[in-house]
């Protein structure tokens, strides 16, 4: 697997829920910003962000369980790769590297452990960042109809543990390299080099990837449906900056958040999916403009 890591960060390897081991970059010193990467990538993805960060503070960079080079535990249940469990994860190393407080930024499949985190410890968190995404229980809510195959992979992935894991392996490389293709504006996006570091480090770790997708299927969707009923909000300010998907698919997302995040801030954006890499400066500024918002 080609391995890449940014410059400047020390890497730690540091225990998250059950013990699992997670790679961490980290640099800088002050209060600490925790960046999660999505799918299919790695913590590399914030290279040309995180640096930007590091005068001002402690900048935490993880792979999330199950991706990169952090450890992919074999799927006991739905509770192995839930978001709860990620967002678990994401409180313990923070707190192994001496911060029980934090701003998070999340990006597609981050952001939805950022999420969880936010409801499950809004102790913890001091703002949350959302790149491209929607909640959980809304992502599946909104997709109807033929606009919902631009989100085919959550319906594959959804399968009963075998077939779909069968299925991408046996095209690993083209499956997770056609997202990365589809999903930027330009072939200007990833050298090759990154290319490579992505797609091989997504073949590298197909079960767990699938088992986290699942998760967003069933144990995902049960804990935000449960939030709702009862009112649950995030309640720390939190930004979203997004494609608007919502002229495709028929909904308004800024509103879809807010009943999520009152304290909030809605702004599209220009650009492809992967935005932290193809438009870094305009996303450090949206994260600069945020953490100004941090609960103290």
């Amino acid at each position: 697997m080609t391995r890449l890591t940014i410059d400047g960060f020390r890497y730690k390897t540091l225990h998250g829920a059950e013990g699992v081991d997670l790679n961490v970059a980290v640099a800088g010193d002050g209060p600490a910003i925790v960046l999660l990467h999505g799918f299919p990538q790695t913590h590399y993805m914030w290279r040309h962000v995180a640096r930007e960060f590091t005068a001002q503070y402690t900048v935490i960079v993880p792979d999330l369980r199950g991706y990169g080079e952090s450890g992919k535990p074999a799927e006991r249940g739905p509770e192995t790769y839930s978001k709860r469990t990620m967002a678990r994860d994401i409180r313990l190393i923070a707190e192994a590297l001496g911060h029980d407080r934090f701003g998070l930024v999340g990006h597609d499949r981050g952001a939805l452990v950022g999420v969880r985190a936010g409801l499950d410890h809004p102790d913890a968190v001091q703002f949350l960042g959302i790149l491209d995404v929607l909640p959980t229980l809304d992502t599946w809510d909104v997709l109807r109809g033929v606009d919902a195959k631009v989100a085919w992979h959550l319906y594959l992935m959804a399968q009963p543990v075998g077939l779909p894991e069968k299925m991408i392996r046996a095209v690993g490389p083209e499956f997770f390299g056609s997202f990365l293709d589809a999903w930027e504006t330009d072939a200007s996006t990833f050298p090759l080099e990154v290319r490579r570091h992505y797609v091989d480090s997504s073949v590298n770790a197909v079960d767990s990837i699938v088992a986290d997708y699942r998760a967003t299927a069933s144990i995902d969707l049960d804990m935000d449906r449960d939030d709702r009923e009862v009112g649950k909000q995030l309640t720390m300010p939190v930004g979203v900056i997004s494609q608007d998907w919502g002229s495709q698919l028929g909904f308004d997302a800024a509103s879809l958040w807010r009943a999520w995040a009152p304290d909030l801030t809605y702004e599209p954006i220009q650009a492809g999916h992967f935005m932290a890499e193809e438009k870094p400066a305009e996303i450090a500024r949206f994260i600069r403009d945020l953490s100004a918002r941090a609960r103290p």
